[in-house]
């Protein structure tokens, strides 16, 4: 059976062509090389050049992470000849040769994983405990089936998003690795934290984006509302909504907040698909119940 082929996905907003350009030379460099690269403009008026082979498309406005990765999906699809699709910011660094190697590895091994997470960590080789995908984690370099994942570099299943569908194109950002993640575990698949597939990333805070707040409560509750059985959509909401009354310390990150809470009581954030039970206690036996 031939091995599974890697297909790579970067968005930009073409506001780092250096870094971007380091990180297209990193895939250049991997032993075992891509079938094949696409850089998606989100709304960039025009995109940087381009190496050869590499495929640039476009967008007239940013689509958000998440519309901007359905666009890259559905571009790589269309190829026919990817397997697993290798999302990279385009800030980020891979400094080993043999990330798609390992990771093509782990998928050739296992033909139910769905997901695997890479590790972050910035320049000084730290990884913030935000990067680490469980709860209580105190060893980034622990891996292991987990039920959420890293948006900054991680590798999807082609098959399992034949399945399941692309990313909440709603969301926008924030969030949207978790919706994918359940949907993924309440379909049957696997979603893995590989701490060896490591992604250099500048060290920095997701409150660095002006809408982060109102965009975090929203899409919180749009997760709830499409993924959760009802019983537990309050208690999911009532325990983050604690959380955050105990963690954030900006009046006006708290305004913004609740306003993004309403918000996403208010609009829909796309179709209802309730997890199934079994799926809740399978995610309670792998350390984090959909409740935090």
């Amino acid at each position: 059976m031939a091995r599974p082929r890697v297909g790579v996905a970067v968005l930009t907003m073409g506001t780092r062509p250096a870094e971007l350009r380091a990180l297209l030379d990193a895939v250049a460099r991997q032993d075992e090389p891509a079938s094949r690269i696409v850089v998606v403009g989100n709304g960039t008026g025009s995109l940087p050049a381009l190496p050869e082979g590499v495929t640039g498309v476009e967008l007239p406005e940013n689509r958000g992470v998440s519309g901007g990765r359905n666009v890259a999906i559905e571009t790589l699809r269309s190829f026919g000849d990817v397997d697993i699709v290798v999302d990279l910011d385009d800030d980020g660094l891979l400094v080993d040769t043999d990330v798609f190697r390992r990771l093509v590895d782990l998928y050739e091994a296992d033909p139910r994983l769905g997901i695997v997470s890479f590790r972050i960590a910035d320049e000084t080789g730290e990884t913030q405990r935000r990067h680490v995908p469980r709860l209580g984690a105190k060893d980034p370099l622990r891996g292991g089936e987990v039920t959420t994942f890293l948006g900054g570099g991680h590798g999807l299943s082609m098959p399992m998003l034949d399945r399941i569908g692309g990313w909440p194109e709603d969301f926008f950002f924030t969030h949207e690795e978790t919706d994918l993640a359940w949907r993924a575990l309440d379909a049957g698949w696997k979603v893995l934290y590989a701490p060896e597939l490591l992604l250099q990333h500048p060290r920095t805070s997701p409150a660095r984006h002006a809408v982060y707040y109102r965009m975090t409560a929203r899409n919180r509750v749009w997760l709830a509302k499409r993924n959760l059985p009802v019983p537990l959509v309050p208690v999911y909401l009532g325990v983050w909504t604690l959380l955050t009354l105990a963690r954030t310390r900006s009046l006006p990150g708290l305004k913004a907040w609740f306003g993004g809470f309403a918000e996403g009581v208010r609009r829909s954030g796309g179709p209802r698909s309730p997890m199934r039970w079994t799926t809740v206690l399978h995610m309670t036996r792998l350390g984090r119940p959909p409740v935090i």
